[in-house]
């Protein structure tokens, strides 16, 4: 896979001075004010980042199955700039500007009664952020999120100045496999809903290629080991972006008990990973608008891992 292929390799689009000149417009002009920004932002992204507006095309020709239309990969980017910049708002705790209704939150519920951790597996599909306002009508609840600060540096420095206590619920991703792993169980056994984006792997991670819009795309193989180590809840949610202030919010109970056992691993994970790639693709043709996977996601030039070895290598 070239550099230019592989997400990790892509620069942030603006720098950290455009990032940084929406936060001071947002805050003191107002989402109404800011949201004008989000057409000069959308035509600097369709004209000067190629490899993104070609896999916005891409990706929509995949989801509508006919060529995507200029129209739409604007629409497309310009959905995109509307969930990073409402990051600003509700990460200052200003929800009241947003409309958003949750759906599904009730077996949730009913696991944190019960006092146990439960993992959350979000995708780059809609706005994981808006997840927050949970934690919001849910003081008691101990939420951590798997993440690596060093990707998206400006983004990350602007949310750590609007809500400087994120950092301490942060699970840094770029700790070894096993470290992660230690700190998620240690997590857990506290009753911690564990948050983490699923859809990616990095390069090298052990992955499984299953159906997904039409052709088989690599999915992480990891966070279902975990998952099944912890034998904990796991929970899929997506923060969809409507339109407007609207937001809809999904849980959606995945399984209560991943079981991928060792003697069966390559085959049970097999299962288990086709069927989050299907209800992946279920909440995508819900909101297409809101994949914010800008690049080639099928990469059919990757290198393959072997996850039988990978995956005994891990334990």
């Amino acid at each position: 896979m070239s550099a230019g292929d592989d997400w990790t390799h892509r620069p942030e689009g603006g720098g950290r001075f455009a990032i940084w000149l929406i936060r001071g417009i947002a805050q003191y002009g107002g989402r109404a004010v800011s949201r004008l920004l989000l057409f000069p932002i959308t035509l600097y992204f369709l004209i000067v980042r190629g490899p993104e507006r070609r896999a916005s095309r891409d990706y929509l020709g995949r989801v509508f199955g006919r060529p995507a239309t200029t129209w739409q990969v604007c629409r497309h980017i310009h959905c995109f700039a509307s969930t990073i910049l409402d990051r600003v708002f509700m990460l200052s705790g200003r929800f009241r500007s947003l409309d958003v209704r949750v759906h599904g939150v009730d077996a949730l519920h009913e696991v944190m009664e019960q006092g146990r951790g439960a993992l959350l597996f979000g995708s780059h599909h809609g706005s994981f952020e808006i997840l927050r306002v949970f934690s919001q009508e849910r003081p008691d609840a101990r939420v951590r999120v798997v993440m690596d600060p060093g990707q998206n540096r400006a983004i990350t420095e602007l949310l750590d100045a609007l809500c400087p206590e994120i950092a301490a619920t942060v699970i840094d991703a770029r700790m070894d496999g096993a470290s992660i792993a230690l700190a998620i169980q240690r997590e857990a056994d506290l009753g911690a809903l564990i948050s983490l984006l699923v859809d990616r792997g990095r390069p090298g991670d052990a992955m499984n290629r299953m159906p997904f819009l039409g052709a088989p795309a690599p999915f992480p193989s990891a966070p279902w080991l975990i998952a099944s180590a912890l034998g904990i809840p796991v929970f899929l949610c997506f923060g969809l972006y409507r339109g407007g202030r609207r937001y809809d919010v999904h849980f959606e109970l995945f399984d209560s008990c991943v079981d991928v056992p060792r003697r069966q691993r390559a085959e049970r994970l097999a299962v288990v990973q086709r069927r989050y790639a299907e209800r992946l693709e279920h909440y995508v043709r819900m909101a297409p608008y809101n994949w914010f996977n800008f690049y080639d996601f099928w990469r059919t030039d990757a290198e393959p891992v072997d996850v039988q070895a990978a995956t005994h290598a891990s334990h």
